[in-house]
């Protein structure tokens, strides 16, 4: 049964407008100077402008709230939205956030020691927006939209940022997230990390997969 189109451009929209506001304040803190994207606070100086900029748009964090913004965004447009390159993006947005948001909470959260403004952006990418995208893709899908050939396309976005975390790191002596940095762990260590986690994304992703062939179809 076909759920009211109305309400899912409502939820859609509303995720859409959580994740961008949530950017929009990281972004600002990123260009105040703040200590979550930049140096650890109490740090020896604090990088250019330009350099925190860039650091800012290296987080995987940045790039899935970036995706659940611009697929919500569609979706409140039009709550039927199909496509092929739409889905991987879509099962990428979904599929990261919550992925992202279990990774952050249970290794990386401990080691911050946030307060006011940068608390708040914290908890809106991390808890927030995975929360908001699983309730409304479970909620209003659309469904379905999740082929075997969809998960395969949906590595291209977190294969491609490894790739390009992992070699710039190698120039610049800087990684987004402590588990990840070679000249710390080594390429043995940092490599067997993300074969851990590719394959939790991975099973998040077929658990969508199965979910989607699973619950009702939202789909007229």
């Amino acid at each position: 049964m076909r759920r009211d189109a109305t309400s899912a451009r409502l939820f859609h929209g509303v995720t859409a407008a959580v994740a961008l506001g949530a950017l929009v304040l990281q972004l600002v803190l990123v260009v105040q100077g703040h200590q979550h994207l930049g140096e650890a606070e109490g740090s020896v100086g604090r990088p250019d402008l330009d350099v925190r900029l860039v650091r800012f748009f290296s987080y995987l964090t940045i790039w899935f709230n970036m995706l659940v913004a611009g697929t919500s965004l569609t979706l409140a447009i039009d709550p039927g939205r199909d496509g092929r390159v739409w889905r991987a993006l879509r099962l990428d947005a979904l599929v990261i956030a919550v992925g992202g948001g279990i990774v952050h909470w249970v290794a990386l959260r401990p080691l911050l020691d946030l307060d006011g403004a940068d608390l708040v952006a914290d908890k809106l990418l991390h808890v927030a927006v995975p929360i908001l995208v699983l309730v409304s893709w479970l909620a209003y899908g659309p469904r379905p939209r999740v082929e075997p050939r969809d998960v395969a396309a949906f590595l291209v976005v977190p294969v491609g940022w490894l790739v390009y975390t992992l070699v710039r790191g190698a120039f610049v002596d800087w990684y987004p997230y402590p588990f990840i940095d070679v000249g710390e762990h080594g390429y043995p260590t940092v490599l067997l990390t993300c074969v851990v986690v590719a394959a939790l994304m991975l099973a998040l992703a077929w658990g969508a997969r199965l979910l989607d062939s699973r619950l009702p179809p939202t789909d007229a």
